[in-house]
This record gives C-alpha cells, structure tokens and sequence, in this order.
C-alpha cells in the first residue's frame, strides 16, 4: 500500500512539473494558437484548450489500463495523474475561472492564493508576459496578505 500511495504522488508531481514545463514553453510557445482560446473571452462553455485536458486524461487512463491486471506502478501513477486532473478542473475550472458555478471566490488561505496567482497568470492575454504557469506551484507572493 505504501507503494501504491508513493506512485499516486509520484504521478501527481510529475503532472504538476510537466504541466508547467508544457504550460510555459509549449502552450505559450508553438501551441500558442489552440491555449490562446482560454486566454481570450469565450461565448461557449468549451474552449479548443480543453484538447489539453483530453489528452492529459487519456495518458491517465492509458495508463491505468496497462497497469490494472497486476496494479503495478502504472496504474498508481495513472490514478495520481487523474486525482491531479479531478483537482485541476475544481481549482482551475471551478473555483477560478467559474466554468461551473459551485462555489465563491475563495477570501483567505491557500486556495486564495492559487487564485490570485492564476488572476496574475491572465493579466497578459498575449503569450509573452505571463506568470505562474502551474497550478499546485505558485510562488509565495501570492499568499501574502492583501494591504
């Protein structure tokens, strides 16, 4: 079990670090034209970005499969993937960006503080001049008491 718990978050760091190296220098680089929708106002409920989120999500369950006869270090990095793509889309897509409206903008702590960063992320609705690519990662800045 305790191999089992050391994969989940082994998948849901490597998520969380490889969402940012792609978030930074491939989605603000040379697939700029398809993140550029979630960056931009949107009359639709679904933007041409959430090919991101299929794609993350069917290496999750490609994982998952592969590793579920013996449920090996595939299957546990797979669920940690999906546990990080559960959080990500009541974060990033609930709380923030309100896409489903569960609940308010949050007031204090950490969770504030992904908001905020995730606000600053947005500042910029080009490619060039935005901060905080990740979502989990967020430079302590932002959970610092407002003046």
């Amino acid at each position: 079990m305790i191999k089992a718990i050391g994969f989940i978050g082994l998948g849901f760091v490597l998520m969380e670090l490889s969402g940012w190296l792609i978030h930074k220098y491939l989605m603000h680089g040379p697939l700029w034209m398809i993140h550029k929708t979630h960056h931009q106002p949107s009359k639709s409920f679904f933007e041409l970005n959430d090919v991101f989120s299929i794609l993350f999500g069917g290496i999750a369950v490609w994982l998952i499969f592969l590793g579920v006869e013996n449920l090996d270090y595939r299957f546990w990095i797979g669920v940690g993937i999906s546990l990080y793509g559960m959080l990500y889309f009541v974060l990033h897509d609930v709380l923030v960006h309100r896409r489903v409206r569960w609940f308010d903008s949050p007031k204090s702590g950490f969770l504030r503080g992904i908001f905020k960063a995730h606000q600053a992320h947005h500042r910029s609705r080009e490619r060039d001049g935005a901060v905080s690519f990740g979502l989990f990662w967020v430079p302590k800045k932002y959970f610092r008491k407002e003046e």
